[in-house]
């Protein structure tokens, strides 16, 4: 393709809105254009971007035996209130009315209805396993939508749903998803993980995030160096660092603490380790009755240790709070501690509250807590002597760096990651609620289980650009650069030799299948590369009057420090060896 032919719209300075270097770049490249709050024209430059992605995924979809369909963005909303999401997804789910007052939604993914479609279709066990897949445009009505296409409210996804005669078969439905999506991603050239996650509000038992790795990412990825284990912060498992508890060799001892309320500034007081102090969090949790109105009220205490955080996933999968918790109210604080925040701890309670200790505090002696009194906390506590032991010892807290590996392989390291793809096991949430079943081989019904699996088409661009990029702009990997090789001839204007040279390269490239772009807009040199190199054309050819006299040519990939000269008559093997063609 020819510049004249094409459109290009380089800006020399970002949108004042836009906060992320993908977004600043995407915005300077001419790749997006925003229309609205989280809602991008996808220009020709960021499509070429996209339509590369989804012949990856599709490629290697169709590969894993997945059938592609296409199911429609707006979908009523009497399926969604068979499974009940359409009560309890919130404010994010778009919901619309037609012109007959009849309820909709705008769609965010599509298990209800490729779930209505599996309970038409596929009747008995013979037509099983079977995967559906489509590419589609989603809609999630983000409170704040920010970061360009990393967290906009319209935005394009690839999700298959697959549909398995029983638990195992389902098992192998989802290894074939997850190897697909290894290759996806390896093809694509981006550094990712595959880390064990939560399934969240979409429910299910096994799940994996596809993380890229970026120093930007908002997830944090917890890894061990010396082994496979990885997983997302909110699921790794963080173990008790003290392997057993120590005798007691302290007197407890109530101790003055003015205006020290932080275990921080405790620790710091008394010139102990923070390791040595224990944080105490208070949580409610409120039975209804018949009528909708709070019946009764729980209030936990939940013990970390100072230097450690509480992991709410954690806590939300805990007998007793996995229906749901939050935070407690400062009148019910005093009600059951008699103080208010900040010096709070598990001794001299006014009212009984649950006790759950992280599994690294149950083995701590010698602890400083909170003493339930403005300005005074305890030192020296120890379970048993001091205080009963907890009424439930579980994992509740963060991992951080240097935490021993739960493999037993290695300890911890942290980095930062940003999701783009996600495969769960949903079993028969979907299926069950909306009676999707099949004939088994004695011709008894059963329930399908499911699994479904998503890639972020369009967030991948921002992703590939947060990992890939430098103070000149974006890095493409050759896979989902808009444009692989670009053609810079210099005054190809005022030089035939220029000209005929370039366009013969460009039609020698094309011939051999290569993407590439021919810069005919007679730009000055500083100009054009400088466009280049901010779109982030993986591989640049320069020609000029100059060179050719010499029989030569510059070439510089866009990671190279710097261009090195070749022989015009090497030029396209050189580019073949770099392309792998």
């Amino acid at each position: 393709m020819k510049a004249s032919q094409f459109f290009i719209s380089t800006l020399k300075e970002a949108p004042a809105d836009a906060e992320v270097v993908s977004h600043k770049l995407m915005m300077r490249a001419g790749m997006i254009k925003r229309l609205g709050a989280g809602i991008y024209n996808y220009m020709p430059m960021g499509l070429r971007v996209i339509r590369k992605v989804e012949t990856i995924i599709r490629e290697e979809m169709n590969r894993a035996g997945a059938v592609e369909l296409l199911m429609p963005v707006v979908q009523p909303a009497e399926l969604w209130q068979e499974t009940g999401r359409f009560d309890k997804m919130g404010p994010e789910l778009l919901r619309v009315k037609d012109r007959h007052d009849r309820d909709f939604i705008i769609q965010p993914t599509s298990e209800e209805v490729v779930t209505d479609i599996a309970r038409q279709e596929l009747r008995s066990y013979k037509q099983l396993p079977k995967n559906f897949y489509h590419i589609q445009t989603k809609f999630r009505d983000e409170r704040r939508p920010r970061f360009g296409v990393m967290r906009g409210r319209e935005f394009t996804m690839k999700d298959a749903y697959s549909f398995d005669r029983d638990v195992e078969s389902a098992g192998r439905s989802y290894e074939n998803m997850y190897a697909a999506y290894c290759k996806i991603f390896d093809r694509l050239g981006l550094e990712y993980r595959a880390v064990a996650a939560d399934t969240g509000a979409i429910g299910g038992d096994r799940s994996h995030e596809f993380q890229v790795i970026a120093d930007t990412g908002e997830d944090a990825i917890v890894y061990c160096p010396t082994s496979d284990f990885a997983a997302n912060i909110e699921l790794a498992e963080a173990v008790a660092l003290l392997a057993a508890r120590a005798v007691p060799a302290q007197a407890q001892a109530k101790t003055p603490t003015p205006g020290k309320s932080t275990c921080e500034d405790v620790a710091a007081l008394l010139g102990l380790p923070l390791a040595q102090t224990v944080k105490s969090l208070v949580l409610a949790t409120d039975e209804l009755n018949e009528a909708g109105d709070v019946a009764k009220t729980q209030v936990w205490l939940l013990l970390v240790r100072g230097d450690h955080e509480l992991n709410e996933v954690k806590a939300g999968k805990l007998e007793g709070l996995k229906a749901g918790f939050r935070f407690a109210t400062v009148a019910e604080i005093e009600e059951h501690f008699g103080c208010k925040p900040g010096y709070l701890g598990p001794i001299g309670l006014k009212k009984p509250v649950k006790i759950v200790a992280d599994r690294t505090v149950a083995q701590m002696a010698d602890f400083v807590c909170g003493a339930n009194e403005a300005d005074f906390h305890y030192t020296g506590v120890n379970w048993g002597r001091d205080l009963p032991e907890p009424d439930l010892v579980a994992d509740i807290r963060n991992v951080v760096a240097g935490d021993p590996s739960p493999d037993g392989k290695g300890v911890l390291a942290i980095q930062r990651g940003i999701e783009v793809g996600h495969v769960f096991y949903l079993g028969t949430k979907y299926s069950a609620a909306m009676n999707a079943v099949f004939l088994d081989e004695t011709g008894k019904p059963k329930p399908m289980e499911m699994g479904c699996y998503g890639i972020g088409v369009t967030r991948i661009l921002g992703a590939a650009i947060e990992q890939n990029h430098d103070d000149r702009g974006i890095i493409w990997p050759d896979a989902i650069a808009p444009f692989t090789v670009v053609i810079c001839p210099i005054g190809m204007d005022r030089s035939d030799e220029v000209k005929a040279a370039a366009t013969q390269l460009h039609e020698e490239l094309q011939a051999l299948g290569v993407d590439v772009l021919l810069d005919d807009r007679g730009e000055r040199p500083g100009a054009m590369f400088a466009d280049w190199e901010l779109v982030g054309v993986p591989h640049r050819v320069v020609l000029s009057d100059r060179g050719l006299k010499e029989g030569q040519v510059e070439y510089q990939g866009r990671r190279d420090a710097e261009a090195s000269k070749l022989a015009l008559a090497d030029v396209v093997a050189h580019l073949k060896g770099k392309l792998k063609l």
